[in-house]
């Protein structure tokens, strides 16, 4: 018979056997999000005091408004899955399960509040 001690059955693999997707992931995302937000702060900023007309001028051309698109699902992707990794570090029983979904819930709200907004300019 063989006998494997609990550390060795979980060495590599972590609790959940799903951190290293977990993490590269969160890479990958944050990768995307440092390439995405620059350019989106540089177009924001080019709007940002102008008269109302322009800044819908800007988002309805199809470059902002799919980067702009972009970065809101990006960026609440992230953000859902950040939050959850450290909501599980340090909650526990219910109230971990409720802010969990909170917090899943909240990203997607943002998101399609953004995404919305963005068609309602676009369309």
């Amino acid at each position: 018979m063989r006998y494997i001690t609990p550390r060795k059955r979980a060495e590599g693999r972590g609790a959940a056997h799903s951190g290293t997707e977990h993490h590269w992931s969160m890479t990958v995302s944050a990768v995307g999000l440092a390439f995405l937000v620059p350019v989106w702060l540089y177009i924001l900023g080019s709007t940002l005091g102008q008269p109302r007309e322009v800044v819908l001028e800007t988002f309805a051309r199809p470059f902002p408004a799919i980067l702009t698109a972009l970065v809101l699902v990006v960026g609440m992707r992230h953000f859902a899955m950040g939050a959850t990794g450290m909501i599980e570090d340090y909650a526990r029983g219910t109230s971990r399960k409720m802010l969990i979904i909170f917090a899943i819930s909240l990203s997607w709200v943002v998101a399609a509040t953004g995404l919305f907004a963005l068609a309602r300019i676009a369309l």
